[in-house]
C-alpha cells in the first residue's frame, strides 16, 4: 500500500464501539440472504448494496462510515488476518453465517479507504428442472468414469450446473467426491456420498499441491474446479485415465471449439498424446450461456451444446476433424446431443427467450433465423 493509506488505516485503528462492526456486518449478510442476492459490495460513504438476479441494488440502511468499516474488519479478522491485511492492503476470506450459509470475502484498500466483496456460497443447491437442465446430465452424471468438462464465459452458470450434477451423484451413489475450488461455490451435504471440498488458498496451497494429494485421498468423483493451465489438465485427465469421474471447467465459445482451447494449453509437441487422451478418457463437453427471460420469476436460463464422446466423437477425435463435430452434434440429438442454434430455437419456440435475445447470443445469426422463420 501507498504511504498515505498506511496513514488512514492507522488512524482508524480503533474503529467504533467493539462489536458494533459484527453486528453491522452480521446484518448486512442477512438482508444478503434473505433477498435471495449472490453478493455484498460494503464501499466507504456508500450504502450496502447487494447483486439480486445480476444487478448491483442499495440496501435500505444508512451509509457506512470509515470507522465502522475498520471496525466491521477488526471484529471478523482475527489478529493475524488483520495484520496481514494492514501490511497486503488486501485478504481473502471465508466467513460462516451460520450452517447453511458461508460467505467468500475480499477485504481491500481502495483510494485510501477499505472495501468489502462477499459472495454467497450457499448449500442450497438446485435440481435439474429448477435451472431448466436436461435430464442427460443426470445420465453423464452417472460415468463410472470420464472427463466431464463445462465451458463457457465467467458468470455463466457452469459452477450451478456442476454442483447440480454432483448433488445428482451424492443422493445415488455410495462414492467419495473430493473438490478442489477457488472459490467454494456451494456447500455439500453428505448424502450416499462423502463429499470432501477443499478450498485454494485455506485448505490447501494452489490447485497442483492439492491436485498432487488427490491419489492419497481415494476418490470416485473429483471436480477440479477451472483448468486455466497445463498442469491442471494433465492432472485433470490423467485422473480420468486412472479410473476417476472428473468434473471441470474451461473458457470456450462452442463444446465442438472446446477442443481447440485444450491443446493450447499445451506444446505443441505434446498435442498428438493429449489428443489420443482426450479420445479415450472424454465423456462430454457442456457448453452453457445464460439468457434473460420473457418470465419475471425466471431470471436467466441455460442455452446449452452437448457433445457426448460416442464412437463417432472418437473417431473424430482421433483423426484430428474437431472442427466437423459441429454436424456430427446436429445428427445425434437422439443420443441426447444437442447443438446450440436447436437449443436457442427450443427456447424461443417454448416462450422463454424473446427472438431477439437468441439473435444476440448466437454465433451463427443467419442460419438462427432461417430456423426461426414461422416463429411469431
Amino acid at each position: 500500500m501507498h504511504s498515505n493509506e498506511l496513514t488512514v488505516l492507522a488512524s482508524h485503528e480503533r474503529g467504533t464501539t467493539e462489536g458494533e462492526g459484527v453486528k453491522s456486518w452480521r446484518s448486512y449478510l442477512h438482508s444478503c440472504i434473505d433477498l435471495g442476492a449472490s453478493d455484498l459490495i460494503l464501499k466507504v460513504d456508500q450504502a450496502p448494496r447487494v447483486r439480486y438476479r445480476g444487478v448491483l441494488k442499495p440496501l435500505q440502511t444508512g451509509i457506512i462510515s470509515i470507522d465502522l468499516m475498520f471496525q466491521i474488519a477488526k471484529d471478523i479478522l482475527d489478529p493475524a488476518q488483520y495484520d496481514f491485511f494492514r501490511r497486503r492492503g488486501s485478504i481473502d476470506f471465508a466467513y460462516d453465517y451460520d450452517d447453511r450459509n458461508r460467505f467468500r470475502v475480499n477485504l481491500f484498500m481502495a483510494r485510501g479507504k477499505p472495501s468489502f466483496a462477499a459472495r454467497l456460497i450457499t448449500s442450497n443447491i438446485k435440481r435439474f428442472e429448477d435451472l431448466y437442465l436436461p435430464q442427460i446430465l443426470g445420465d453423464i452424471s452417472m460415468s463410472a468414469q470420464g472427463l466431464i468438462l463445462f465451458s463457457g464465459v465467467t458468470g455463466s452458470g457452469k459452477s450451478t450446473s456442476i454442483a447440480s450434477m454432483l448433488q445428482y451423484v451424492n443422493e445415488r451413489k455410495r462414492v467419495h467426491i473430493v473438490t478442489i475450488e477457488d472459490p467454494i461455490e456451494y456447500i455439500f451435504n453428505d448424502d450416499k456420498a462423502i463429499i470432501n471440498q477443499r478450498e485454494v488458498g485455506i485448505d490447501c496451497v494452489n490447485f497442483n499441491d492439492a491436485l498432487r494429494a488427490l491419489v492419497r485421498e481415494n476418490p470416485d468423483v473429483v471436480l477440479v474446479g477451472e483448468m486455466r493451465d497445463y498442469e491442471t489438465f494433465e492432472a485433470a485427465i490423467r485422473a480420468a485415465e486412472t479410473g476417476h469421474l472428473v468434473f471441470g471447467t474451461i473458457h470456450a465459445s462452442s463444446a465442438w471449439q472446446t477442443f481447440g482451447r485444450i491443446y493450447d494449453l499445451f506444446p505443441e509437441g505434446e498435442r498428438d498424446q493429449i489428443r489420443k487422451l482426450l479420445a479415450y478418457n472424454l465423456r462430454a463437453i457442456v457448453y452453457q450461456k445464460l439468457l434473460p427471460t420473457l418470465h419475471e420469476n425466471i431470471a436467466r436460463i441455460p442455452a446449452l451444446e452437448i457433445l457426448i464422446n460416442t464412437p463417432i466423437v472418437q473417431k473424430y477425435v482421433l483423426e484430428g476433424r474437431e472442427g466437423e463435430l459441429l454436424e456430427v452434434i446436429k445428427e445425434s440429438q437422439e443420443e441426447g446431443m444437442v447443438d446450440f442454434t436447436s437449443s436457442l430455437v427450443r427456447l424461443v419456440e417454448q416462450e422463454y427467450i424473446h427472438h431477439k435475445v437468441a439473435l444476440s447470443a448466437t454465433p451463427k445469426p443467419e442460419e438462427l433465423k432461417m430456423r426461426l422463420k414461422g416463429i411469431s
